[in-house]
């Protein structure tokens, strides 16, 4: 291809991604103030440097000699490949491994117009400065010293690679469904506060209108209390009177024996009420009491078992609410907590990755490998 063979590519791939992951790494870690193994892969390489500066030194070498042909061209290559990379990752991995979008001129946050610029500049500082002594020092390299150095490293690059997206692959994975878990268990939180709002509503109703029941029920139980008091002393009344009669008719002999039995019938009148009072007040007690019991809830803050079949099923549809809340928590904590090598250096080797959709989920793993190291 061009002036090169093909392992002599490959020699100035590795090396460009070896020359970026130390920019990189290096500019990320003092802007954190801690070591950061930048980059995608766990190997010390950053792919895109790589495939970046193959690139621009592929579409720059037919018009090497026209230094504004050469940083057109480097403009044009790297924001394409810029471009057309983080599309495919974020499709790929649910994830922006870097993002623009806080740059003027930028569409949809892979590429921008500083960076493009940008490109083009480092695109001439490549072929013109950089990869002048690098050129000299891999066409210097014995043939099978080259070949041995990038077949190694090619087994070393595609298994870390390999490792690198099945980690990826797997953390989208666990994205999605964290989010779409973390989405169910807010329904279900919504459905048990309404359900609980309805059953307290029901419960207080319940209890306004025992309540009134009681009231009308102890008034009547007083009306009827009194209508039998005016009763019985309006026949004591009407007994004592027709006695009196009977007694003036009578002989005086039987005088007393009359004012006796006038006596004996008043006591047993006066016993009568008061024990038709006592039978009238113990009846609104009980009366009272069983209607406390039916309106109040149990210990529990339950309606009482015998309320209506729809205050059953509202028990019964919260009790199953409840269990699946807790069926997805523990689900949604036992994908969150295997944070195996791989995964755990994706996210904190790319601390500037994000996702619009997944990013509650993102944060959160976030805070799991921070606590893991």
């Amino acid at each position: 291809m061009y002036e090169y063979t093909w392992y002599q590519w490959l020699m100035f791939f590795f090396l460009y991604c070896f020359f970026g992951w130390i920019f990189e790494s290096s500019y990320v870690s003092l802007k954190t103030r801690r070591f950061v193994n930048r980059g995608f892969l766990r190997l010390p390489m950053l792919p895109l440097y790589g495939t970046g500066a193959v690139m621009m030194l592929w579409v720059s070498l037919p018009v090497k000699d026209n230094l504004f042909m050469v940083y057109i061209s480097g403009v044009a290559a790297a924001t394409l490949l810029e471009y057309v990379t983080g599309w495919g990752m974020e499709r790929l991995f649910k994830m922006k491994y870097w993002d623009y979008s806080s740059q003027k001129f930028n569409l949809k946050g892979y590429i921008c117009l500083s960076s493009s610029i940008a490109w083009g500049f480092l695109t001439i500082l490549l072929t013109e400065v950089i990869h002048r002594p690098i050129e000299r020092y891999v066409l210097g390299l014995p043939v099978i010293i080259n070949i041995i150095v990038v077949s190694v490293t090619s087994i070393l690059f595609a298994a870390d690679a390999a490792q690198s997206v099945k980690a990826a692959l797997d953390l989208a994975k666990v994205l999605d469904a964290m989010t779409n878990m973390r989405a169910e268990l807010d329904e279900i939180q919504v459905q048990m506060a309404l359900l609980k709002a309805e059953t307290s509503q029901r419960i207080l109703e319940a209890r306004e209108d025992a309540a009134q029941r009681l009231d009308m029920m102890k008034s009547d139980a007083v009306s009827h209390a009194a209508a039998l008091k005016e009763d019985t002393a309006e026949r004591l009344s009407t007994m004592v009177e027709t006695t009196v009669e009977k007694v003036g008719v009578l002989v005086e002999g039987t005088a007393q024996r009359v004012g006796t039995l006038v006596e004996g019938t008043a006591d047993k009148v006066a016993r009568t009420a008061e024990r038709l009072s006592e039978f009238t007040e113990d009846a609104a007690s009980r009366v009272t009491s069983t209607l406390s019991q039916r309106s109040a809830p149990h210990e529990d803050g339950h309606e009482p078992a015998d309320h209506s079949q729809a205050a059953r099923e509202r028990r019964d549809r919260l009790a199953v609410l409840t269990q699946r809340l807790a069926a997805l928590s523990e689900k949604r904590r036992s994908l969150s907590n295997p944070m195996g090598y791989y995964r755990k250096s994706l996210l904190k080797g790319n601390p500037s990755a994000s996702s619009s959709r997944f990013a509650e989920a993102l944060r959160e793993l976030r805070e799991i490998a921070e606590k893991k190291k």
